[in-house]
């Protein structure tokens, strides 16, 4: 009994201590509802309810400011590809794959020649 309520109260301290260091490392520009000094003192007397607070606060924030999946907005994929570095104006999207030496029919001919022992290089 005595071992469950030490462990309850190590893992609330733990819940307290990540949602005040959350707070207080968020930009204040993305802080939700609240000044971020308020939300912070408001964890830190509150404790529990703080805590609890500020998770649900910012599991608003993140559903409201969720952005779209490609696969929802197909023009965002598109958008996406154009930005990356290795697509570049006038130059194809998509690069040939590089040859590896077993898709070399010379070297696989070399391969078998030095597998099976034979010294002659005409074939």
């Amino acid at each position: 009994m005595l071992l469950s309520a030490v462990l309850f109260v190590l893992f609330m301290v733990g819940c307290w201590l990540y949602c005040l260091t959350d707070a207080a490392r968020m930009p204040a520009a993305e802080v939700p509802w609240l000044r971020k000094r308020t939300w912070i003192a408001l964890i830190a007397a509150t404790l529990t309810l703080g805590a609890v607070a500020w998770v649900i606060a910012r599991a608003a924030r993140r559903t409201r400011s969720r952005p779209r999946l490609a696969a929802e907005h197909p023009a965002m994929a598109v958008l996406a590809r154009e930005r990356h570095p290795a697509v570049r104006p006038g130059k194809p999207a998509v690069r040939p794959a590089p040859i590896g030496p077993d898709d070399d029919p010379e070297f696989l001919r070399m391969l078998d020649r030095f597998i099976s022992g034979s010294s002659d290089q005409g074939e």
